[in-house]
């Protein structure tokens, strides 16, 4: 019988990325070893979708599973970031324990396209479990299957600031407007899960102040005690 692949995920903290390692954990013939997330190394929080760097620690281990961190600047340029993630890519292979990179991208095909170019040159086959899913149907499924999350970043040129700091349940689809993706694929939203079947236990939060920053509305999650 064929081993299974080893997989490292590249990990945001938010729904897509949750529902892709649940997605992978059903399947035989790969094997989750790992999570990859890059951080703003002057907030100590994840790029883009904000989450504080202990709650990106909580989900880890809630899905036992160890986190490599990659720390950029910000600033931080395509040539710093590619160049950076060149390094790790040299440092996983020297290890020797991982196979293949998955991601949880929809449908973007620049995206994809993207992430297949830095991989070329590296020995990670790029793996895609959720690609070309129906989102609308993708995100009831997320839901009716446990998944818990809270969007913590909103683009206000695509979205009202008010659905910032919202869980992401069904009430929520329901008042998306029209054109905007149930997934946020577009970049419309950001989320960070707290709960669902790739996690041995919830992790409990607390939600805080919203504020707008770099043309971008966030949410702060914090840990409850």
């Amino acid at each position: 019988m064929t081993a299974p692949t080893r997989v490292l995920l590249s990990w945001s903290s938010g729904k897509d990325s949750a529902w892709a390692l649940h997605v992978l954990r059903q399947r035989d013939d790969v094997e989750v070893v790992g999570l990859l997330t890059t951080l703003n190394q002057a907030a100590d929080r994840v790029a883009m979708h904000a989450v504080r760097a202990q709650l990106l620690a909580a989900q880890a281990a809630a899905a036992s599973l160890p986190l490599r961190q990659v720390m950029l600047p910000h600033p931080c340029s395509n040539e710093e970031y590619e160049r950076i993630m060149g390094g790790v890519m040299d440092e996983l292979a020297a290890e020797g324990r991982v196979e293949a990179i998955a991601f949880a991208d929809l449908f973007l095909e620049d995206i994809r396209a993207y992430r297949e170019r830095n991989l070329a040159d590296t020995p990670f086959e790029p793996l895609f479990p959720l690609w070309c899913a129906d989102t609308n149907a993708l995100s009831r499924e997320m839901i009716a299957g446990g998944l818990r999350a809270v969007l913590t970043c909103v683009d206000p040129k695509q979205l009202d600031p008010s659905f910032c700091g919202r869980a992401y349940d069904a009430d929520l689809l329901a008042a998306l407007p029209a054109g905007v993706d149930p997934c946020g694929e577009n970049g419309e939203f950001h989320s960070f899960v707290h709960g669902g079947p790739m996690f041995s236990a919830p992790i409990p939060i607390t939600v805080g102040e919203t504020v707008e920053r770099g043309g971008f509305v966030f949410t702060d999650v914090t840990p409850s005690p």
